[in-house]
């Protein structure tokens, strides 16, 4: 009876890695099926995802950003051309296009249309306690592949300083502060779309 017990217990045994060795080799091939078919449709995808979000379509390949004119009666003279450079910093780092000059698919361009300085939390004795320096940009954005995400919009942005500092002082750091601010609102208007 020991002899019998033994040898189905072996029996078994070989059944069972038999068993294993081929819900293992369904595991596999599953496996496989579920990449290729993950490959074959990310293959015909329209659309090129990086990782600042910008979403572009492949047949997209340039743009044009051109310089934006100050025409704000109020500012430094190095306006434009520390906000032009930005924004070209922006799209180098942020997509794949190639900054061009003269016909892109791409064609960002405009002029800064505001800079101003104005007082903000009046306290009681009528002295603000706050300044507020406010940078507007108007933007026209052309794409010559989508005429629907053509757009023409004004940015704009501020920041607040203490009343009893010297806006020289702090200027420089403050026209960087809303220059980001501005330059990510164009960027995710222009190619991030949410």
């Amino acid at each position: 009876m020991n002899m019998e017990f033994i040898e189905k217990r072996n029996n078994i045994a070989i059944d069972l890695k038999t068993h294993q060795h081929k819900i293992s080799s369904l595991r596999k091939f599953a496996a496989y099926f579920t990449l290729s078919i993950l490959i074959f449709f990310n293959s015909g995808c329209k659309v090129n995802y990086s990782m600042s979000g910008a979403s572009i379509s492949p047949d997209i390949k340039t743009i044009d950003i051109r310089y934006f004119q100050k025409t704000a009666a109020l500012g430094p003279s190095n306006l434009s051309q520390t906000f032009t450079e930005k924004l070209k910093d922006k799209f180098l780092t942020g997509t794949s296009l190639t900054i061009t000059n003269g016909v892109s698919d791409l064609t960002l361009e405009g002029a800064i249309t505001q800079y101003n300085v104005s007082p903000q939390t009046i306290q009681s004795n009528e002295v603000a306690a706050q300044n507020r320096l406010t940078i507007s940009v108007n933007v026209k954005f052309t794409n010559i592949k989508d005429e629907k995400q053509d757009f023409e919009s004004t940015f704009t942005r501020y920041a607040d300083f203490p009343s009893n500092t010297n806006i020289t002082s702090i200027e420089d750091q403050l026209i960087t502060e809303i220059n980001q601010q501005l330059v990510d609102d164009i960027f995710n208007k222009a190619v991030i779309n949410w």
